[in-house]
């Protein structure tokens, strides 16, 4: 290969990283870059996760099983995942310097997690040939894969996140350890020698590590009042010593330790979000140095070669996008790229840009003197006007009154094909009035929905009448789709509001940041799934059907007799598979009843099985969801401020002076409505000399709340803390970078090499 062919590819694959924000350093030889671009390949990566969803997905063919295969399937289909992940850290190991490969942690962890895998499935088999019972040790293992390849790169940031927190946590934590201990001690002091009873007759407050748990279970307020009430009872004073504790405990160290959690979680965030930055815009030095030439004074990089790049880099942008990012890059047409305009490239290529060609109406065309008389125009003026929203919102609102009222009513059934009729007559309209193409567009959303709960309806409606007008015929299935059709269609009034309708987008948005954590849940989930299954498997028993057999009573386990477990019927509440392990655990997630469901797994184990549930509530309840709720909810105040970053408004600025801009507000009230996406036509002349004039037919729209990876969503919350011209410290530097450290200088792209 050619050293200037070779340059553009290493360059390439420099800029590729900082658009996706990768942070894997690879070897610069032509080999190892071409294997390092098919290690990024998507479909490479999609193999990944197959084999660690199909990994993972194992423990519902293991015993415990919810649907049993033998062993020896189980466990080749391991092993096969096993060399799958061996090859994917073997491909790994080739694109990356041998020094960098053996001190990243990941890959020792996933080679570790490998070996002790292989060591566990040859005892637990010859174990199971010699009809001893063994345990799966290594089975909580397997989400190691999913955080430690290079793919959930966001996943592993959380975990390192929470383990940089941990240190603060641990204080706050033990400062409510103690304050439970204490109150714990005065609770057995003032009511131990009372000869108090329980509702159920059993003593009160005599045992100082029962007393511990109930009153951690107070903090979650799980038993209150319940645990109060036989103190109460006996003197109406005794509710100030409850009311004292549950103010400390639950509103004054619950809210201290958000507080502490979320703000020792961000700072470290932060952290790593400014070495993604730091590190982005080194690689985008890098990329500028392979391309740089000479030009007067300074370097710059020529026309032709950014366009080679970009070709590289993103060849599925349409060529008017293209042009229109080398407007941005080369505001004064000089036919080059100088540094600065260059390294903000990673970020203008992950701000989606809507290109749209005008259209007319095929209508117009067809028969435009019947589109354009003096009715139409008028018809498709209603359409337009906010009073044909506001008029079907109201048909929507007597729609859900009428979905409420009894379906059994002919008068009722009856105007059910009124309101479908006139939802038909909507599209119809809209489609009448709007250009088909861009009525359907894909950033159009709440167009197909609304299209598509309409058909579906009408589908099922007509065919629930026929079937029952031909025959006896009463199918309460396609009746149930009917009825949860009508109730979707409700939805649409989502669309209608412009307040509903910017809440619902910013969620949407957020959705990335959401599976990230979603991903961290995952993990901790599987991994207390898996320790609960070798722990409580066939303790509690589950007997479907309207069965009369005793034990059945107390789930199987004589010693849930007269347990609240048993009472409340919570037999299907047990581990004896991972599915039923993991809505167990959601139920603890939610924390109401969760100290009935560790009573009854500790009669039937052991008083210590209530660690387990303590620690799920300590990981899960008081950290992971308290990180969650606090990112989330700032992840929505940033994106709902609908405030734009500096290349979003270098991009929009450019594309107003251009003249080719479309406003959001326009597409949503139907005044341009001969647009349509399109991956064709060009901007201008691919030697750059077109002209600021419209181009005919050509518009460009920023869908500016969009983001195409959770890093650029989470740069965007700290961006302000950065200049955007300093490119930071060195290398070494940036992986060394501290929560605490603060980077005093500020070099600018003018004067770094």
């Amino acid at each position: 290969m050619a050293p200037k062919e070779q340059s553009l590819l290493l360059a390439a694959a420099y800029v590729y990283d900082a658009q996706y924000n990768r942070n894997i350093p690879f070897e610069t030889a032509s080999q190892a870059v071409r294997l390092y671009y098919l290690y990024n390949h998507w479909t490479m990566q999609a193999a990944t996760y197959f084999f660690i969803f199909i990994d993972l997905s194992l423990a519902l063919f293991e015993e415990p099983a919810a649907y049993p295969l033998p062993f020896l399937a189980t466990s080749l289909v391991e092993v096969m995942c096993l060399l799958a992940f061996f090859g994917r850290l073997f491909h790994f190991a080739k694109v990356t310097p041998r020094d960098v490969f053996w001190k990243d942690a990941k890959n020792i962890c996933i080679m570790i997690a490998i070996l002790m895998t292989l060591v566990d499935l040859i005892i637990y088999g010859s174990l199971r040939i010699s009809n001893i019972q063994s345990v799966r040790w290594s089975r909580p293992m397997r989400p190691i894969f999913l955080i430690n390849f290079a793919e959930s790169r966001q996943i592993r940031r959380a975990f390192r996140s929470i383990r940089n927190t941990l240190p603060e946590i641990t204080y706050v934590f033990l400062l409510f350890m103690f304050s439970l201990l204490m109150f714990s001690l005065m609770a057995l002091k003032l009511f131990g020698d009372r000869n108090l009873k329980t509702v159920d007759g059993l003593p009160y407050f005599t045992d100082y590590l029962s007393i511990v748990f109930e009153m951690y279970v107070l903090v979650t307020t799980a038993n209150s009042p319940d645990v109060m009430m036989p103190a109460y009872n006996f003197s109406g004073w005794y509710c100030l010593f409850f009311i004292t504790y549950v103010v400390i405990n639950t509103y004054i160290f619950m809210s201290v330790f958000l507080a502490v959690v979320y703000n020792n979680y961000r700072k470290h965030l932060k952290n790593e979000i400014r070495k993604l930055v730091y590190m982005k815009r080194r690689k985008m030095v890098e990329a500028f140095n392979l391309l740089k030439v000479k030009e007067g004074a300074e370097f710059v990089i020529k026309e032709d070669q950014w366009k080679n790049l970009i070709k590289l880099v993103a060849p599925d942008i349409s060529t008017s996008h293209r042009e229109l990012l080398l407007r941005i890059s080369d505001e004064e047409q000089k036919g080059h790229v100088d540094k600065k305009s260059f390294v903000r490239l990673a970020d203008l290529l992950n701000i989606q840009v809507i290109t749209m060609k005008l259209r007319s109406h095929p209508l117009a065309i067809w028969f435009p003197h019947m589109y354009n008389s003096a009715s139409s125009l008028f018809i498709r003026s209603i359409v337009q006007h906010k009073g044909f929203v506001w008029m079907y919102d109201v048909i929507i609102l007597i729609n859900a009154v009428f979905i409420a009222l009894d379906e059994k009513n002919p008068f009722i059934s009856y105007a059910e094909w009124v309101f479908l009729s006139l939802y038909i007559v909507e599209i119809l309209l809209k489609l009448y009035t709007y250009e088909p193409r861009t009525f359907f567009a894909r950033n159009q959303f709440w167009n197909w929905f609304d299209t598509f709960i309409i058909i579906a309806a009408l589908i099922a409606t007509v065919l629930n009448t026929t079937l029952k007008s031909v025959t006896v015929y009463n199918s309460q299935q396609v009746l149930d789709i009917v009825f949860i059709l009508r109730v979707l269609r409700l939805i649409r009034i989502i669309d209608s509001i412009q307040r509903f309708r910017v809440i619902m987008n910013t969620l949407i948005n957020i959705v990335p940041t959401m599976l990230t954590f979603g991903g961290l849940a995952l993990v901790v989930y599987y991994i207390f799934a898996i320790v609960g299954m070798e722990i409580f498997q066939g303790k509690v028993q589950f007997f479907a059907g309207n069965t009369s057999a005793q034990h059945a009573s107390y789930c199987g386990n004589p010693s849930l007799k007269d347990s609240a477990f048993a009472h409340s019927k919570y037999c299907k509440n047990n581990f004896n598979n991972i599915v039923s392990s993991f809505i167990v655990l959601m139920e603890l997630t939610v924390v109401n009843q969760w100290h009935v469901l560790a009573s009854g797994f500790a009669l039937v184990t052991h008083e210590a099985a209530k660690l387990f549930f303590i620690t799920f509530h300590i990981v899960v309840v008081i950290m992971i969801i308290n990180i969650f709720v606090a990112f989330i909810l700032e992840a929505f105040f940033v994106e709902y401020s609908l405030e734009k970053s500096e290349v979003e408004t270098a991009i929009e600025k450019k594309i107003q002076e251009l003249g080719v801009g479309i406003q959001e507000e326009e597409l949503l009230d139907g005044r341009l409505i001969d647009n349509m996406e399109t991956s064709e036509n060009d901007l201008g002349s691919e030697e750059g000399t077109a002209t600021k004039k419209k181009p005919k037919g050509l518009m460009f729209k920023i869908a500016s709340k969009r983001y195409r990876t959770v890093d650029a969503l989470l740069q965007r919350m700290f961006e302000a803390e950065i200049s955007p011209e300093e490119e930071g410290p060195s290398l070494d530097e940036i992986l060394n970078l501290s929560a605490d450290d603060i980077y005093r200088k500020n070099p600018t792209f003018d004067n770094a090499a």
